[in-house]
């Protein structure tokens, strides 16, 4: 025989609508969206909503008033965190820390004068990264990793990697694209390994890792580069 629903103390969506604060025509929504489960159906105008639905649909009201989230990034979040309204809030607060410390030391500005001042590059080779967003310039002038950015292609530059030979502002869009694929990995894997770990350690064991992070990238490049090369000399032989 199966058990009376609201002796689970399962909710009608007015309930669930009153207790969270949603409409309960958001809440539908929300179904449809795949961010809640389907309802447990008693009968063809009556469902009934587990009440852990409510922190649920706090959690994914904030994350869009809040945070700015569309759904589908919410619905990826909520995935990730295997449904755990808690869980996933500890992600939230750990990805904030870690964006409040990126953006503190991005904080600074090098003018845009000053940039061209200190490093052989174009104007115009400038403002075509700009249009890449390869750099990010403000009325302020350049960031930090701007100005690395900068002085690295500076650097190709001087060493004969120039528009002479066909080598062009493109070229960084190769490893732009690279590296966002990993940049998105490397979040997702941080933020659901330590997603339960205080948020300071965590942001003190990311910044730990930045230097040998970017060591392990740099040898791993130096290291498929010469097996390339050599596969190459070979006829393309693996």
């Amino acid at each position: 025989m199966t058990a009376n629903p609201e002796a689970q103390q399962l909710l009608k969506i007015g309930e669930l609508a009153e207790q969270s604060g949603v409409p309960a025509a958001t809440i539908r929504h929300y179904v449809r969206e795949g961010l809640l489960s389907e309802p447990v159906k008693t009968s063809r105008n009556m469902a009934y909503y587990p009440p852990e639905f409510v922190d649920r649909i706090k959690l994914i009201k904030q994350l869009q008033e809040e945070r700015f989230m569309p759904l589908k990034v919410i619905r990826e979040l909520l995935s990730s965190g295997d449904g755990d309204a808690d869980r996933l809030r500890a992600l939230v607060q750990v990805e904030d820390r870690i964006l409040e410390r990126a953006l503190a030391g991005e904080k600074e500005r090098i003018s845009a004068a000053e940039v061209r001042r200190r490093y052989d590059v174009p104007t115009d080779v400038l403002d075509r990264l700009a249009e890449l967003e390869v750099l990010s310039p403000s009325r302020s002038g350049y960031s930090p990793s701007d100005v690395r950015i900068v002085e690295a292609i500076s650097r190709f530059r001087a060493g004969g990697y120039d528009e002479r030979i066909g080598f062009t502002v493109y070229d960084t869009l190769r490893y732009k694209r690279a590296l966002e694929t990993i940049a998105a990995e490397e979040v997702r894997v941080l933020t659901e390994r330590l997603g339960e770990i205080d948020p300071d350690q965590a942001v003190e064991m990311i910044e730990a890792g930045v230097e040998p992070l970017a060591d392990l990238i740099s040898a791993l490049h130096t290291k498929l580069l010469v097996v390339e090369l050599e596969r190459h000399r070979d006829g393309g032989e693996p």
